[in-house]
């Protein structure tokens, strides 16, 4: 596989990231306050819109989304049956270019990510949002391009392992 021009950062929340939390309307985040997930075009329509938009003009990318299903990868990848995503919310339509895109896979118990959700202050997502993640999480598998990496991990060799991979 060519060299990726993106670099997808996924899994359940649960770490400090400048990642596509950033880019929340206001709307999605007074619903997860409330304690309601996003539904599959809420979540993830602003992500698709910005990766999109970077690598079509040349950038390399690195975006922190929890990217929970499969079909929200490949719509990264590739779009989704090479069609125009609609995103209402942006008044955008985004015709897909070619994203080499390797999936990085940050793995933890539920206990371990529950912890670190409930000492993160100032955050939208509340804990009690967590179990609905897990039960979201569709694993990366084959012929994904992914790495899996636990987050028990201490982040020097985190990012080690990332950039052996991207070598």
């Amino acid at each position: 596989m060519a060299a990726p021009n993106a670099l997808l950062v996924m899994g359940v929340s649960g770490w400090k990231f400048y990642d596509a939390d950033d880019y929340h309307p206001e709307e999605n985040r007074m619903k997860m306050q409330k304690g309601i997930a996003l539904n599959d075009k809420v979540r993830f329509c602003f992500c698709f819109f910005f990766l999109n938009r970077d690598v079509a003009s040349g950038q390399h990318v690195v975006l922190a989304c929890s990217a929970l299903k499969r079909m929200y990868r490949d719509i990264l990848i590739q779009g989704k049956d090479d069609a125009p995503l609609k995103c209402d919310d942006l008044g955008k339509e985004e015709k897909p270019v070619e994203v080499k895109l390797l999936v990085v896979h940050l793995t933890g118990s539920f206990d371990i990510i529950s912890g670190r959700l409930l000492r993160r202050k100032d955050h939208f997502m509340p804990p009690e949002l967590l179990q609905s993640q897990f039960d979201t999480l569709e694993t990366p598998s084959a012929p994904e391009n992914f790495i899996q990496i636990n987050v028990d991990k201490n982040l020097s060799e985190i990012i080690a392992t990332i950039m052996e991979t991207l070598k």
